[in-house]
């Protein structure tokens, strides 16, 4: 980051720090005190969606927390005398876009509130009843609002195997890459909160013997495990951000599954790459881990050559230690068969070189706009982001653990993305990122 943390803030990292809800303190829940990632939710006696934040088995009502007096926004905020209703609203995009210091003032207000030394909160039995409800009774939405998705191509490993397979090897990579983060547009529309079933696409197909393409459904469906970023300060048109100050225009991250339609692709993405390959869904975690959360577990990015120009160096560690793993369930399987593991710290370009880079044409973004990192591989086979990857183009299928193997994602299969950093004793988790595939439309 480029400036030093507080020291009421870095207090909210401290790995000894435990709360008065005893399932936030088991070292495997992904939302211990040190996390508390924010999200939107409803319930089945309260439709109304609004913002909540997750602390082990349970989400807290924001709103419910302002209107008991425990939770309070700055003086000067811009909402300190209405926060309710920023609260109470169906996407973070009116909290965001208060501001950092903001941003950090409910964190640090939240991780004292639900501090296992803290009794304001624990002992009023009947607050405690509105403003707590279970994780498995929440309905989970859509976290932002999102006005701009854009998808980026970061993971060399990832860019390398893919150039082996479709150029020549002994140049996968073309000039540019290794010059800027590459990325291109894709469609605000149609991103989904994760449990939303996703529909096979159709689309053309050209077949290696035939000399016109077909029309029908996408028989090479892929995932691409990435994270996502959300933009929670954007800049004006014509403005640039630096890449030395990017962090700050970050809210946190989700996961994030591109899912792709390969053969479709491989048809369309020349010459300006994908359009209905891509468009049809993209899938997200529902709860955004923000930077501060993430900041204990900064390790430093891969070494670039050639160095990138001077508007896409930044100091310090830009990286995080973010393990990553990808399962597939068939349907009316009992077990899913863990198919990849890799890690977020094996990514090329950094996320705030991607909105430097972004952004140098003078191009503006906003609040709640969504930056997928690309496909996430790592160097092994076992660590490879897509099916495309860990399969060869199906050349080398997976074998499962409920039997049959798998090239390419079948219908009703589920695929689950999870992510976590490790820390002492406790892990600062993103949930789960899930989607089940129905049939292509006849």
């Amino acid at each position: 980051m480029s400036n030093p943390i507080p020291a009421d803030l870095q207090a909210t990292l401290d790995p000894q720090r435990k709360s008065w809800i005893d399932s936030a303190n088991d070292a495997a829940c992904d939302f211990p005190i040190q996390n508390l990632p924010f999200g939107v939710f409803s319930t089945a006696s309260n439709a109304n969606a609004r913002v909540g934040v997750a602390i082990g088995d349970s989400v807290v009502d924001l709103a419910v927390l302002h209107e008991a007096g425990l939770l309070r926004l700055p003086a000067g905020s811009g909402a300190a005398q209405n926060a309710q209703n920023v609260f109470a609203r169906p996407a973070l995009n009116d909290f965001i876009a208060l501001g950092r210091d903001v941003w950090r003032s409910v964190r640090v207000q939240l991780s004292s509130l639900l501090a296992r030394e803290t009794a304001a909160l624990r002992e009023d039995a009947g607050l405690r009843q509105r403003a707590f409800v279970k994780l498995a009774d929440a309905k989970l939405h859509l976290p932002v609002e999102i006005p701009g998705y854009t998808d980026f191509y970061s993971s060399k490993e990832h860019a390398t195997n893919v150039g082996s397979m479709f150029r020549d090897p002994k140049n996968a990579l073309l000039p540019n890459w290794s010059e800027m983060p590459i990325g291109y547009n894709g469609r605000a529309s149609s991103v989904v909160v994760s449990g939303t079933p996703v529909r096979r696409p159709n689309g053309q197909l050209k077949l290696p013997d035939q000399e016109r393409p077909v029309f029908g459904a996408c028989r090479k469906l892929d995932i691409e495990l990435e994270t996502g970023f959300i933009v929670g300060r954007g800049n004006a048109l014509g403005e640039p951000i630096a890449c030395e100050h990017a962090e700050e225009h970050i809210f946190g991250l989700v996961l994030l599954n591109d899912w792709s339609a390969r053969d479709i692709q491989q048809w369309e993405y020349v010459p300006l790459g994908p359009f209905n390959a891509k468009t049809f869904a993209t899938t997200i975690s529902p709860w955004v881990v923000t930077l501060d959360a993430l900041e204990p577990f900064r390790v430093a990015q891969p070494a670039q050559e050639p160095q990138p120009l001077e508007y896409l160096r930044h100091a310090g560690n830009h990286a995080f230690d973010l393990a990553l793993e990808v399962l597939l369930r068939p349907e009316g399987a009992s077990e899913a068969t863990t198919i990849a593991r890799t890690n977020f710290r094996h990514m090329y370009w950094t996320m705030a070189q991607q909105l430097a880079h972004h952004t140098v044409a003078g191009c503006n973004t906003r609040v709640g706009d969504l930056m997928g990192s690309g496909t996430i591989s790592g160097s092994t086979p076992d660590s490879f982001g897509s099916l495309l990857e860990l399969t060869w183009n199906a050349k080398n299928p997976l074998e499962l653990k409920s039997g049959g193997k798998r090239g390419f994602i079948e219908d009703g299969d589920e695929l689950t993305l999870a992510g976590w950093c490790q820390g002492e004793g406790y892990r600062v988790g993103f949930g789960t990122c899930v989607g089940t595939i129905l049939p292509a439309l006849k």
